[in-house]
């Protein structure tokens, strides 16, 4: 596809017709920055409404909610090559189209703008490509990340790098505090890229001339709850960064148990390391039974600060040992 530069004249914000896509509120924040600074929104793309949480009832998502109270248009296709959606987006007639954490798009749509449509992702694009890569990139013990612009193709995450801007990841960061730094300048970084390709002075890298300069490439599938779950036997300081990089959602788990009987799972929200030699066997529960709650691990323990059992509030150790008294042999698994 060959997209279209600005040369013999420069095209207003007013010309330029945007279509926004996106679902959560880490996608609110860029279109809201969009709108504050002037951009043509044409049309914002969501998903459909669905029901959610214990009553069912039917939610909408944080883009649309923004995106009605803004009084901007709505569309929320079920499927994004349904006949009458690519018609309803030919009749936009978008010079441009945004995606930030929506669905993957179908040739047919992506292919539409004159300009062509971009994303923004998550990472220092090529690493982690993939649906969290702010879960991943703590995970696996990063210092810093960052925000991608990219021309979007038909390989997911594999498009022509427009811009980026790295953020540092701090040892206090989770992927709740990580995300709402990435959120912020991400949506500065989309608006800072718009304004290029509308003035027609932006260019684009090729992402394999990157790769071999990156070494190992980290991927950041989606994570499933079983994909959640501590495995004790991992380096102590993988299963700190594994709480972090969990946290607050969608959450580590493990399985606490007396020695005998199953008593239930267990979310820990947040942790500490201690590296020392352990006095107990690991993935045994040590606790003064007030103020602090260790699992031993082979290389120290992990301090749990944090906690939350199914269907109750999460609660710091000190509160939750004010209402819970283990058995003789507790443990995790």
């Amino acid at each position: 596809m060959t997209f279209l530069t600005q040369t013999d004249e420069l095209m207003g914000n007013d010309d330029f017709r945007i279509v926004f896509m996106g679902t959560p509120a880490f996608a609110v924040e860029s279109l809201k920055k969009l709108l504050e600074s002037g951009k043509n929104i044409v049309t914002v793309v969501t998903i459909p409404d669905k029901p959610a949480g214990r009553g069912r009832e039917i939610k909408q998502s944080a883009v649309k909610q923004f995106a009605l109270h803004s009084n901007l248009p709505v569309l929320q296709p079920e499927k994004l090559k349904d006949p009458s959606f690519v018609r309803q987006m030919n009749q936009l007639k978008p010079s441009l189209i945004v995606v930030v954490a929506f669905r993957m798009l179908p040739r047919v749509i992506w292919e539409m703008p004159a300009y062509g449509t971009i994303n923004l992702h998550a990472s220092l694009l090529p690493q982690y490509r993939g649906a969290a890569p702010i879960n991943w990139s703590i995970i696996n013990g990063e210092t810093k990340t960052g925000i991608t612009t990219f021309f979007i193709e038909e390989r997911i995450d594999t498009g022509k790098i427009i811009l980026q801007s790295e953020v540092p990841v701090l040892p206090s960061d989770n992927a709740g505090s990580l995300h709402d730094k990435l959120m912020k300048e991400g949506a500065q970084l989309l608006n800072r890229t718009i304004d290029r390709i509308i003035a027609g002075d932006h260019s684009a890298t090729e992402q394999t001339q990157i790769v071999h300069k990156s070494g190992i490439l980290h991927p950041a599938p989606k994570i499933t709850r079983e994909m959640c779950r501590i495995d004790w036997d991992q380096p102590l300081e993988y299963i700190h960064n594994f709480v972090r990089g969990m946290s607050p959602y969608p959450a580590a788990w493990t399985e606490l148990s007396d020695g005998v009987n199953f008593i239930s799972p267990v979310k820990i929200l947040s942790a500490s390391a201690e590296k020392l030699h352990p006095v107990f066997k690991p993935g045994k529960i040590v606790t003064d039974g007030k103020t602090w709650l260790k699992v031993s691990h082979r290389e120290g323990y992990l301090n749990i600060l944090t906690l939350q059992f199914p269907g109750k509030k999460q609660l710091p150790a000190h509160e939750f040992l004010k209402g819970y008294r283990f058995g003789n042999n507790p443990e995790v698994s």
